[in-house]
């Protein structure tokens, strides 16, 4: 799953696409390589931001989702919203997929969009809500709690209608350095859901940090926990670099 920001202010640089010719290249790379699907994000989500009204992230999204389909009709989009309005306009403009950092537990209503539409629905664990979702956050235990909270989201989600679901632990979200890393040697236990698992880490502090490196400079980085996630359970890995990210999954599957 190839990122597409087409915000001003996401937090790795280079992941910042304002202009078409610059989407129409990363995109024409993403579908030769072989990449299936794009999220596309109008709402920055880097520590400290700002969000942005409803009306304003489908003034972002709406050039590029019909660009898209347009020009790229082979590809899936998944629209990274937490906002119903936006996600129900995203699906009657050519997106398949929302994909809620929120997973829904401040507006439950985005559960009936993606269930009125038969769209997948991906739930991520976070905690808090705006700017509060990169508070850290206490936790008896980190792999435990976090299983227990995406289960009650699930079965929510179930009971709202939504038949596709795809679970994210929410690395870098309502978690400390060592959390992340702790969650990330237990993906295996995700499994349990028997729902496809996605993994978020591209270029995140998680990694960074620990290496004493900037978003930058943590491609390397990205792709050791990349194989990892893929190795222990990983069905999707969100990305900024796709190349990158191709080649672990043709490596790891060239049997």
């Amino acid at each position: 799953m190839a990122i597409l920001n087409i915000t001003s202010d996401s937090f790795y640089s280079e992941s910042r696409f304002e202009d078409f010719e610059k989407i129409h290249a990363y995109l024409q790379q993403c579908e030769s390589l072989g990449v299936q699907f794009i999220d596309l994000g109008a709402q920055s989500t880097r520590p400290g931001f700002t969000a942005i009204s409803s009306s304003a992230q489908i003034e972002k999204l709406s050039p590029i989702l019909a660009y898209i389909r347009e020009k790229f009709p082979m590809l899936y989009v998944s629209v990274d919203t937490s906002c119903p309005v936006v996600a129900e306009w995203a699906l009657t403009h050519g997106a398949e997929i929302i994909n809620d950092i929120e997973g829904g537990r401040n507006t439950p209503a985005i559960w009936e969009v993606c269930a009125k539409y038969n769209a997948p629905y991906i739930v991520m664990h976070s905690r808090g809500s705006g700017d509060q979702l990169h508070e850290k956050s206490e936790y008896q235990n980190i792999t435990v709690d976090v299983l227990h909270e995406l289960s009650e989201l699930v079965s929510n989600i179930k009971k709202a209608g939504v038949k596709d679901i795809i679970v994210d632990p929410g690395f870098g979200f309502s978690k400390s350095l060592r959390e992340n890393h702790e969650l990330m040697a237990n993906l295996r236990f995700f499994q349990l859901f028997e729902l496809p698992i996605l993994c978020g880490i591209s270029r995140k502090s998680m990694i960074y940090n620990t290496l004493n490196k900037t978003s930058e400079t943590a491609l390397n980085g990205t792709t050791a926990l990349n194989t990892f996630a893929i190795l222990n359970g990983a069905n999707f890995l969100r990305v900024h670099d796709p190349e990158e990210a191709m080649e672990i999954i043709r490596l790891l599957n060239s049997k």
